[in-house]
């Protein structure tokens, strides 16, 4: 049987320490932040990236150089047979674009997922990947089941602040000074490709509702009975872990066959995190493999 590598990027959220123990190898995303380089989980912790971003810091996102990729999966390769690559979404970034173009010198060794998932949802592709390695899959097959199955996953972030979403010029600063005078917080949904507006709630409150209701919609489309057995489902934040503790008590009230154990919780990626700023909550599910 042949020996396959799992790679990610650090927009699924595995820290390179994680990474380790899970047997999992992490590329970490650049980041320019004033004039010097930053790299997600190696000089750029969470806590250091939100200090900056509050410090209102110029910070600018990234992909991975072409050298990185090439040097790690050559190094790889002495190792392993085959790699499965899973970068973040094809509509998010050009990472997979790149690294499928580089992966054409590699004579079928090196297979990119176009998982078109970010942040939580990418991290469940990587341990679904580990799973169907485990079960006996090669590489091609791991990745064909995982782009197969890209779709079967959704996400809703309520944001905090609009200021963010301004600054990288996604909504015009007219549109930002009514929903901040009207203390709006807008809900997105990312589902595939696409990061879009889904919502727009007066309140925290309301915007949790928001949120939860789609969720059991997307649940129940995905797999019918929205159980622990059939769906992964998790919450994610952007600074506040407080914040994110209470939304999972208020999921589990409003879906009471789950338990908080089986809510996993974990902050948002860097790359999402720079664009909606500290604050945003969000929840996210897969369908279990």
């Amino acid at each position: 049987m042949k020996k396959i590598a799992i790679i990610t990027d650090s927009n699924s959220g595995i820290t390179p320490e994680e990474g380790d123990k899970l047997g999992v190898f992490i590329v970490p995303m650049p980041f320019m932040i004033s004039g010097e380089d930053y790299f997600e989980g190696i000089n750029l912790t969470q806590e250091s990236f939100y200090e900056k971003l509050c410090g209102d810091d110029d910070i600018g996102t990234s992909q991975p150089s072409p050298n990185t990729l090439i040097d790690l999966w050559t190094k790889t390769l002495e190792d392993y047979d085959e790699i499965v690559y899973i970068p973040m979404s094809s509509g998010l970034s050009g990472s997979y674009q790149t690294a499928y173009m580089l992966s054409q010198d590699f004579e079928d060794k090196v297979f990119v997922v176009n998982n078109q998932r970010i942040s939580v949802t990418q991290r469940q592709s990587v341990l679904d990947a580990l799973a169907l390695k485990d079960k006996g899959m090669n590489a091609k097959e791991i990745r064909d089941f995982l782009e197969a199955d890209k779709f079967n996953s959704s996400i809703y972030i309520m944001v905090d602040t609009l200021y963010y979403l301004k600054k990288g010029g996604r909504i015009t600063p007219a549109v930002a000074a009514i929903g901040s005078l009207l203390k709006l917080k807008p809900v997105l949904q990312i589902h595939g490709e696409r990061l879009d507006s889904f919502a727009k709630a007066r309140t925290t409150a309301q915007g949790k509702n928001i949120m939860i209701n789609a969720m059991e919609n997307d649940m129940k489309n995905l797999v019918g009975d929205a159980i622990p057995e059939n769906i992964n489902l998790e919450v994610a934040y952007s600074k506040d872990y407080e914040a994110a503790l209470l939304f999972r008590k208020e999921i589990v009230e409003h879906f009471p066959a789950f338990s908080e154990d089986d809510i996993v919780i974990n902050p948002l990626s860097l790359s999402v995190a720079c664009h909606i700023g500290p604050g945003a909550l969000a929840i996210a599910c897969t369908k279990k493999i």
